[in-house]
């Protein structure tokens, strides 16, 4: 019995051997990772790389959401206002800063598959109060690639206190010349005047508040029922029903000192159509399976998302710019991303296209670290797959 049962152990063992080896030859996984792993290795990175920082100096909090091939997890830290001891939820609703973006050049996308405009069109077919010898060659398409060469001074720090309404706005544009050497097209200049630009082409066009063509074009057909511009009012609140405004952070400084009031909005520009974006971690976690090509009723904004994403200009060897969208290569994959900050908040989300992997990054603090996300966390993720 004792040598039947080693030669039954050996030929287990054998077949096993001859199993493994067949794998290999063929290129079939050796093992699949089970949702339980997956879940518990996602879990770690998240704890290692975000846990960490979420709530340093105990400056508010963070929601996030992280994806890998088709699948969602969340993740919330600390709270949405010390004074009331709330929680952030998945549910919470930040200011999404220069997020906002993303959402504008999808609109612009989605005209030009549709014939509606086109990427050259100069910007002073639809503002027409542009009259400026630059201004007349600067067109769509470079205006959402940050390629326009346009950069007032509150583009860039140190931030000025002036503000703009919309006849000083025209009138600045009218009468602004760029350094020597910049010419429409020729180079980045990170621009937020350039999006209040295309913000302006695109109402004008279709005759609509920005906010309606938004929520109309993206929002609805996506599904994302927590996403929304609202009204900015004279103390540069947010105007919200009661219900929406529970859900709304208070904003802190880095160093935990509160900023404004839950809802606050910050902007150069006194006119409609400038108002800030809120969303929610759940909320942005649709857009993201969106931006993978899935979860919505219309090819057209399928590909108009994709579109968003193609480089149109490369930067540097680490860096290119999209539509809104940034291309970033970091440790042999490529990136697509958007950061947005404000003194009281931080936004981010990103993905690598080629892995199926994505993070939301939501903070209600100045200056939260997103290259964490950058520059770790998707590399990390990319590796589980």
């Amino acid at each position: 019995m004792a040598i039947t049962s080693m030669r039954c152990w050996w030929r287990t063992i054998f077949a096993a051997g001859l199993s493994l080896l067949a794998c290999v030859l063929l290129g079939l996984p050796q093992i699949a990772m089970t949702d339980t792993d997956k879940d518990a290795k996602v879990r770690d990175i998240v704890e290692d790389n975000i846990a960490p920082v979420a709530i340093e100096n105990d400056a508010g909090g963070l929601a996030s959401a992280v994806y890998v091939a088709g699948h969602t997890w969340f993740f919330n830290y600390g709270l949405a206002s010390r004074a009331e001891k709330r929680k952030i939820t998945s549910d919470t609703l930040f200011n999404l800063a220069s997020v906002r973006k993303v959402f504008d050049a999808t609109l612009v996308a989605l005209g030009t598959l549709r014939g509606e405009m086109r990427l050259d069109d100069p910007i002073n077919k639809y503002v027409t109060e542009l009259h400026g010898d630059y201004m007349r060659r600067v067109t769509l398409g470079q205006l959402s690639s940050h390629t326009s060469g346009v950069s007032l001074a509150t583009d860039h720090p140190p931030w000025p206190s002036k503000s703009y309404a919309f006849d000083e706005f025209i009138d600045v544009l009218n009468s602004w010349t760029p350094h020597a050497g910049e010419e429409p097209g020729k180079q980045r200049i990170y621009s937020h005047a350039g999006y209040v630009l295309l913000q302006l082409a695109l109402e004008r066009r279709y005759g609509l508040p920005i906010g309606e063509l938004i929520e109309n074009r993206i929002l609805k057909p996506l599904g994302m029922n927590s996403t929304l511009l609202p009204e900015r009012g004279p103390d540069n609140n947010s105007i919200l029903r009661p219900e929406l405004m529970q859900r709304v952070v208070q904003g802190y400084l880095y160093n935990g000192m509160p900023i404004g009031a839950p809802g606050d909005q910050k902007s150069y520009f006194n006119f409609a159509g400038t108002e800030q974006m809120f969303s929610s971690a759940r909320d942005l976690a649709i857009f993201l399976d969106a931006c993978f090509g899935a979860g919505a009723a219309d090819p057209q904004l399928l590909e108009a998302l994709q579109m968003t994403q193609r480089e149109m200009i490369r930067v540097s060897q680490e860096l290119g710019q999209a539509m809104a969208w940034e291309t970033v290569y970091v440790d042999g994959i490529t990136i697509v991303d958007k950061p947005g900050g404000l003194n009281n908040a931080s936004a981010y989300i990103g993905f690598v296209p080629a892995r199926k992997v994505g993070v939301v990054l939501l903070a209600n603090r100045s200056d939260f670290p997103y290259e964490i996300a950058r520059d770790r966390l998707l590399s990390a993720l990319s590796r589980l797959q």
